[in-house]
């Protein structure tokens, strides 16, 4: 009798083991017991988890300045939205948007809260404005303006330019944990100038105050003019690092690396009424250049 209790024990041990393991219960752990039908499934670790970047976002915002609201692009001293790199519908241009969400999408899963003359300190309330529509991708592209002022002087310090940016980020962290941010860096602004100042029409549109720090007496080769225009290529170095070195940060960000300030902008790429801001061409390959670093 004590042999056949013994016997029967085992079998019973071995059977509710048998249970336990077709349940599943050792993807559960712990002395509770695992969940059962659908609740057991959800339970199990996913084999595949969701990767951090996601090449294909469903909407796209952008902030920034006159460059991402394609200012001179289409006309004089006037914005073109359309031609945007970041948002624009211009078939053109292929912007960011267009290129991940197709045409049709983009016209109604892309928005642009790009400012003229926006400084990094607009940035944080244009990110709020943005994080209202809870973008799964935000584009960022701002800070020539705080190196385009009237003097060198005037130009926003490194370390005020790096705190701005980071309340930036919070501000769109705050409300869309999520979201990813591109960022792109700011142009070689000295590069422009030498582009642009062959151009007698473009030299005229300077006068009216366009990025003054870099452009006045734009055919002055004094040594004054020189080390001004070095200063301005330095700090723009220097926001760019900021601008890197804070996205890499923040896992769902991602920076160009350089490649916008790295871009050697030519004629084409240029406003044919400014030869400073990019042109449609320009927009075009702004958005090239996004468009690899999002889906690389």
């Amino acid at each position: 009798m004590r042999r056949r209790r013994h016997l029967g024990r085992a079998v019973l041990a071995a059977t509710a083991a048998a249970v336990l393991l077709a349940a599943g219960c050792d993807a559960v752990g712990g002395d509770e017991a695992g969940p059962t039908g659908p609740d057991a499934r959800s339970a199990r670790p996913s084999p595949r988890p969701s990767p951090v970047w996601d090449r294909g976002p469903g909407s796209v915002a952008a902030v920034g300045d006159s460059i991402t609201t394609a200012f001179d692009a289409c006309s004089v001293l006037s914005d073109c939205p359309a031609a945007s790199w970041a948002t624009g519908s211009d078939p053109a241009v292929d912007s960011l948007a267009v290129r991940l969400l197709g045409r049709a999408r983009a016209a109604e899963r892309s928005w642009n809260y790009a400012v003229t003359g926006a400084r990094m300190g607009d940035i944080a309330g244009q990110m709020a404005q943005a994080a209202l529509r809870r973008p799964e991708l935000v584009a960022v592209m701002a800070g020539a303006n705080d190196a385009c002022r009237a003097s060198v002087s005037a130009m926003t310090p490194v370390a005020v330019f790096r705190t701005q940016f980071q309340d930036a980020m919070s501000t769109l962290r705050e409300a869309v944990p999520r979201a990813q941010v591109y960022v792109a860096s700011v142009p070689d602004l000295r590069r422009l100038w030498e582009r642009g100042r062959t151009s007698d029409v473009g030299k005229q549109v300077w006068r009216l105050g366009v990025c003054p720090s870099m452009l006045r007496d734009p055919d002055s080769l004094t040594a004054q003019a020189t080390r001004r225009r070095e200063a301005v290529r330095e700090r723009v170095e220097a926001y760019n690092t900021v601008l890197r070195q804070v996205c890499a940060k923040d896992r769902r960000c991602r920076s160009d690396g350089g490649a916008v300030y790295d871009f050697p902008f030519g004629t084409a790429q240029l406003s044919r009424w400014d030869r400073f801001h990019p042109s449609v061409d320009g927009q075009a390959r702004l958005a090239e250049i996004a468009y690899r670093t999002v889906t690389n």
